[in-house]
């Protein structure tokens, strides 16, 4: 296939370059091996961490870094995000290699981390045109995606070390309340108060908690396609939100974000994966196929599913928020008002529903 379906990077942003001296001399002290200046470019995608190529004439890397003026280091923590790939690597192949991690902020100003670069296709809203997937073809890679959800999920945090990562049982209520404060502090005049949705949460909390490790932004566009055959995955991206974590809330986030074919014109308005595609699960294939992998048998979604999409409300109210007082003056979340109507309607429905999909 054409290079033109990698996913490529563009010419960095004037007020988000960084000293490329000297995180190249920092790069040469690890590697002596490594030859000539780096070409750098950026990647375009994301509002949270910035991400950009360093391609050597027999190296080509990617810088993770934080963004500009970052305070709360919790939720940029490029030591977390590094030293959890590379321990998850020898249990999760889907992992890109780490090179290291540098704690010394007086290079750019801030911590950051280098690993490998993946050569491949990142599926975003669309595929590229170059990629036309037979029906057969795109069920494959949906199954595939699932599976390594699925892989992830039985990974044995404990014995990889990682259980420190997450605080562990009580996950679900603190998910709950964290996005209900969200909520509550993102809130406009022009949006629902979500007052029902809330206390629906809270008082259908699940009675079982399953714990496992989490990615917490499970979708396609953290994906990296193999070129040769755009159904296979070779890696996942994104780690920064990784925890310990229930797994049927990760697959409600998941579901949250699925976007079918035979959805509303609002729905499939705010798509931004190919999960449309003909031969694509529907959500309640979804929810069967990886149950039935996990061998959970009988488990009603209604919760998990309702959170999901009240969690991804939140998360637009949150970008109009800034909107709304001038922070960002991005004309594309002019209307995502709207969107969080849409998404409490899904959740109330939903809750009056109980099992039956929507």
């Amino acid at each position: 296939m054409s290079s033109k379906i990698i996913d490529q990077g563009v010419v960095v942003r004037e007020q988000e370059q960084f000293d490329i001296a000297a995180v190249d001399r920092w790069i040469k002290q690890k590697r002596p091996d490594i030859d000539g200046e780096p070409s750098v470019t950026q990647f375009p995608g994301g509002a949270s961490n910035w991400t950009y190529r360093l391609e050597y004439a027999n190296a080509d890397l990617i810088l993770r870094r934080p963004p500009a003026g970052t305070k709360a280091k919790s939720a940029h923590n490029m030591q977390r995000e590094h030293d959890l790939q590379l321990m998850l690597k020898p249990h999760f192949s889907k992992v890109p290699t780490m090179f290291g991690y540098c704690s010394d902020t007086s290079l750019i100003g801030t911590d950051f981390y280098v690993m490998e670069r993946i050569r491949g296709i990142i599926p975003r809203k669309n595929l590229p045109k170059a990629v036309d997937l037979s029906p057969e073809q795109v069920r494959t890679l949906c199954t595939n995606m699932l599976d390594q959800l699925i892989a992830l999920h039985q990974v044995d945090y404990q014995h990889a070390g990682l259980d420190a990562i997450g605080k562990g049982e009580g996950y679900v209520k603190r998910q709950v309340e964290g996005w209900c404060g969200r909520y509550e502090k993102a809130k406009t005049w022009n949006v629902p108060s979500g007052k029902k949705i809330m206390r629906w949460l809270r008082a259908n909390l699940p009675k079982e908690e399953r714990l496992c490790l989490t990615h917490n932004d499970f979708r396609f566009d953290n994906l990296i396609l193999d070129p040769q055959d755009p159904t296979e995955i070779l890696a996942v991206l994104d780690w920064e939100l990784a925890t310990i974590g229930d797994p049927l809330v990760e697959l409600g986030n998941l579901l949250a974000y699925w976007v079918q074919a035979d959805d509303d014109r609002v729905a499939k308005a705010t798509r931004r994966q190919p999960s449309h595609l003909p031969g694509m699960l529907t959500r309640q294939e979804v929810i069967d196929y990886y149950c039935n992998k996990m061998d959970l048998n009988d488990v009603d979604m209604t919760f998990y599913q309702v959170f999901g999409l009240f969690r991804l409300s939140v998360i637009a109210q949150q970008i109009y928020y800034r909107y709304y007082h001038k922070q960002t003056r991005n004309p594309a979340f002019k209307n995502f008002w709207f969107v969080v109507h849409y998404l409490h309607r899904r959740c109330r429905k939903l809750m009056r529903q109980g099992r039956r999909q929507i």
